[in-house]
């Protein structure tokens, strides 16, 4: 059986969607890459959806089903490459994709994954950024 591919990028994963999602492939996807964030211990996941010319209620209920599994296993996840044509059908169908966040491309997908960790770096040690390293001496 078809698989989509889950790749590790550091403390990410990065999910490419290049073919349409059927249904066990869609479950396949949540299953493997649930157990990707356990195993790496990711703490976000880039779906890109670049590829996808259309997505129906089906697609949009799985991105917003694996952004909460996601959730749940601490790690965030921003869908990229949304086409106009594709958020039009998602908002029209009534799954506006609340609680995911977007980007235009996985390059800005991965700069605001390093903002929110940074963010929230700042938020554990009061607002501080962490002491620079003292420097060895030779």
């Amino acid at each position: 059986m078809d698989r989509v591919p889950v790749l590790a990028l550091g403390d990410v994963l990065l999910v490419s969607i290049q073919v349409d999602l059927e249904d066990q492939l869609a479950l396949r996807l949540q299953d493997d890459l649930s157990e990707r964030i356990v195993a790496t211990g990711a703490r976000g996941v880039i779906i890109d959806i670049t590829a996808l010319d259309i997505v129906d209620s089906f697609v949009g209920r799985m991105l917003a089903t694996i952004a909460a599994i996601s959730r749940v296993l601490d790690a965030e996840t921003i869908v990229v490459g949304m086409r106009p044509a594709v958020a039009i059908t998602l908002v029209e169908l009534g799954l506006p994709l609340r609680g995911i966040r977007t980007a235009l491309n996985v390059e800005l997908g991965l700069a605001m994954l390093r903002a929110a960790r940074q963010e929230s770096t700042l938020e554990k040690t009061g607002g501080e950024a962490a002491p620079a390293a003292e420097p060895t001496a030779s």
